[in-house]
């Protein structure tokens, strides 16, 4: 077997560099989201350090040719992984704080928590070959096979990634296994384990204790803290600062995505959501709602107390937050509602279904907004599949301001693109100051399918007051309309947030 130690290794450096990369974006969604910015950052910083990692191996390997440097160089990368595990929140934090363009932040948080361990990593790569060489009119082969080797470990770790480790086992739980595996093999030529197979059921043996004990730990904790596939999912208890009373919160990347009152799961917490109840205003007579972005079900759970005649369709790309909801956020079964996963924009693009209402709550993000779900074609569809009567109801956050609000502007000129009617209403503050204008909040974006202008006024109270909440402004912004071809949503969300 140890005639194979240099392939092991070169298999399992780049099987652990994938993992790496694709655990990043965990790292720095909470605090960045998943947006297109944190994916160019990743990406072009790892790539980076790797090839300077290549560069400085294939110099290092010239000079030194042991074993024991390649241990090193292996050590040394699961040190840096190790103290991304434990210090990225308190390198984020500050970040976030003195760093002001939102680009540049995820750039220097990728190169702070990235760069070393795969500077390293890549370094393992040139070193073993020469290591591996003995017979130079045999060395292109031999080159080309480690280089495969190394491209099949990349594969196999990011399908592990993305298909296994993170849904099964959290981001943090990851990090610290690959510390710990590349320690243990780099130790492999200083301790009594010689062989890679002993070292590699030790390996394995240790990280199952890890993740054993901290799961066994997590339970005995007041809040949960998991992965899905698709997200970081923070559970925990807390109170609701208007009503005082008790709540349990779901975070998904860091934001604030659905809760539930403790004391009597009877209303809403989120304001917002109480305004998708204006469906009942603008089409009274409907009875078929689809809404695009579940999370933790507060709204489809409130619509089928509501509305007992009526049925709602659920589209929620990650199962993971539906399982949540179903165990910790009350989701009921109920044949009146459907749920599909799978993403809302290949939902529509085939649905032949129509519906009277469509609750758009995927845009709640400010960092990562589904930029297939803003396009006029999406727009179009959305228009496509409502009946004659019906209306999109969208949620959106956003200010009154009118130097960081360029996503709403766009997003109200592509509906007004499609629908003969679009309003807005400002939920937080719809009477802002000049002071209150720069603060974000949520707005309501009604699409109207008819061209009959409605009235403003319900003799129902609560319905009113939603109501006197219209913006009155004007709605015909400059800015372009939204499209499958150009859609720079992620870039208007960094111009806002700077």
């Amino acid at each position: 077997m140890k005639k194979y130690t240099l392939e092991i290794i070169i298999f399992l450096a780049g099987a652990i560099t994938m993992i790496f990369e694709v655990v990043g974006a965990r790292v720095l969604g909470p605090f960045f989201g998943a947006s297109i910015f944190v994916w160019t950052s990743l990406i072009g910083i790892i790539m980076g350090s790797l090839s300077i990692g290549y560069w400085l191996g294939g110099i290092f390997s010239e000079k030194q040719t042991s074993h024991k440097y390649l241990y090193w160089m292996l050590l040394l990368a699961g040190f840096f992984i190790f103290l991304n595990a434990i210090g990225h929140q308190y390198i984020l934090n500050r970040i976030i704080k003195y760093i002001p363009d939102f680009r540049l932040k995820t750039t220097l948080s990728a190169i702070l928590l990235f760069a070393p361990a795969s500077v390293f990593l890549g370094m393992v790569l040139p070193y073993a070959v020469k290591l591996k060489i003995q017979n130079i009119r045999t060395s292109g082969a031999l080159i080309g096979n480690l280089y495969a080797l190394s491209t099949v470990g990349s594969i196999v770790g990011t399908f592990m990634a993305g298909f296994v480790l993170v849904p099964a086992f959290g981001f943090s739980n990851i990090l610290f296994a690959l510390s710990l595996l590349l320690v243990i093999i780099a130790m492999a030529d200083f301790i009594w384990i010689r062989e890679m197979i002993p070292v590699s059921a030790s390996a394995i043996l240790s990280i199952c204790i890890l993740f054993v004990w901290i799961k066994k730990h997590n339970t005995e904790l007041d809040y949960i803290d998991t992965d899905t596939q698709y997200n970081r999912v923070l559970i925990y208890n807390t109170t609701d600062p208007l009503t005082g009373r008790p709540v349990k919160m779901l975070n998904v990347n860091d934001e604030q995505s659905s809760a539930m009152f403790l004391d009597k799961d009877d209303d809403l917490v989120f304001e917002v959501l109480k305004y998708y109840r204006l469906v009942e205003h603008f089409n009274p007579n409907f009875s078929t709602s689809l809404m695009i972005g579940g999370s933790g079900y507060a709204f489809p759970k409130d619509y089928l107390n509501r509305y007992p005649k009526a049925t709602m369709d659920v589209v929620e790309i990650d199962p993971g937050l539906t399982a949540l909801a179903r165990e910790h956020f009350n989701l009921p079964d109920d044949e009146r509602l459907k749920i599909y996963h799978e993403d809302g924009r290949t939902f529509i693009n085939k649905c032949d279904k129509k519906y009277d209402a469509v609750f758009m709550d995927a845009y709640k993000s400010m960092i990562t907004i589904p930029y297939q779900l803003t396009t006029q074609e999406a727009v179009q569809h959305l228009f496509d599949i409502l009946n004659e009567n019906g209306a999109v109801y969208a949620n959106v956050i956003s200010s009154l301001d009118s130097t960081n609000n360029y996503f709403l502007r766009a997003e109200v000129a592509t509906y007004k693109s499609i629908f003969p009617q679009v309003y807005l209403f400002p939920v937080q503050y719809p009477n802002p100051s000049t002071e209150e204008k720069g603060i974000f909040q949520n707005f309501l974006l009604v699409g109207l399918k008819s061209s009959t202008i409605p009235e403003f006024e319900n003799k129902n109270n609560q319905i009113n007051q939603y109501l006197s909440h219209l913006y009155k402004g004007n709605l015909d912004f400059e800015e372009g309309v939204l499209t499958d071809n150009f859609a720079p949503v992620e870039f208007y969300a960094a111009k806002a947030l700077r």
